[in-house]
């Protein structure tokens, strides 16, 4: 094969991967060898007991080509799926949290500093939280289906409206260091930085690969045992939804977020607000709702990005 042409099973893997550097990671998430010298990728997935079809479809997804030509199977690409969140969680998100606080230990330390890396440990979180969501009901749901249990309670659209790469966050958070954490000669942040650039690129392409091959490979499964498919939510009102939702906001409302960025209680902002608690409480409910954000950290940084409050009046310790 040459670069940019379609990965097929007679191709060497040596040469698929001079041209296509990016499908190491494919390899070793299908669990396919190293030191597999001149095999095919027909040749190498028989000896590994790889599904190739799932692999060929992965691979070639990832290099712009044709990948629905491919069978796949959901058991194969679900295990593809899990290791990758594995290496999110216990390699690359690890990995960049270590480089950013060597780069804060090796500068003046300042409140911003540590505002910001607080903010990196709350996208974590949710990003665990989003995987083991993955983990644990979805691909378990999928498990199910395969062994012919179906849940007429869930379906695999419910979780694709609400799926999402979380990239948008991770680079909020890049943004804000290179705007507003000031520090010179400091090839450890750099290189973090570039981690995350790296990290959200990696984080889109899982989520690309969950929706144009994993998600309707479920929702064949689920039409193959005659399920009852709930009605879509019209896509189109779905996908252009207002991006700007800063215009959506009640000036109340953003007198609330503001006073959460400055790390004030509930009772607190009823306080300074001249509010009761309860209302307090209802309106910090319906600002999570309409921005789909669950954190005082991710509260905090909209706040800051919108320029509703200076992140100079953040307190990083409440």
């Amino acid at each position: 094969m040459s670069k940019n042409q379609p990965i097929f099973p007679c191709d060497r893997l040596k040469t698929i991967i001079e041209n296509e550097p990016h499908i190491l990671g494919v390899l070793s998430r299908f669990g396919l060898s190293f030191g597999f010298g001149d095999k095919t990728v027909s040749e190498a997935c028989i000896e590994d007991n790889v599904h190739m079809g799932s692999f060929l479809a992965v691979s070639n997804f990832l290099c712009g080509q044709d990948y629905t030509q491919f069978e796949i199977s959901l058991s194969a690409l679900m295990g593809y799926l899990r290791k990758a969140h594995t290496h999110f969680l216990d390699f690359l998100l690890p990995t960049i949290r270590r480089k950013l606080i060597e780069a804060i230990n090796n500068s003046d330390i300042s409140d911003v500093a540590f505002l910001l890396l607080k903010f990196f440990d709350d996208y974590v979180q949710e990003v665990h939280n989003h995987m083991a969501h993955e983990n644990d009901e979805v691909f378990n749901y999928v498990t199910n289906l395969l062994n012919g249990v179906t849940n007429e309670q869930f379906r695999i659209t419910d979780y694709s409206l609400n799926h999402s790469s979380m990239t948008e966050k991770l680079s909020q958070i890049k943004d804000l260091f290179i705007s507003h954490y000031h520090v010179k000669d400091n090839e450890i942040l750099t290189s973090a930085l570039f981690d995350i650039i790296y990290c959200g690129k990696e984080l889109q392409n899982h989520c690309d690969i969950e929706n144009k091959i994993f998600i309707p490979a479920v929702e064949k499964l689920e039409k193959s045992l005659q399920l009852s498919i709930h009605e879509s939510v019209n896509h189109d009102k779905y996908n252009d939804k207002k991006t700007d939702l800063i215009d959506s906001m009640t000036e109340r409302e953003k007198d609330i977020i503001c006073c959460v960025a400055k790390g004030l209680s509930n009772k607190e902002i009823a306080s300074q607000l001249l509010l009761s608690i309860h209302t307090v409480t209802t309106y910090r409910r319906n600002i999570s709702s309409k921005l789909k954000i669950h954190s005082s950290a991710g509260l905090t940084v909209f706040a800051i990005l919108n320029n509703l409050v200076d992140i100079k009046d953040v307190n990083p310790h409440r």
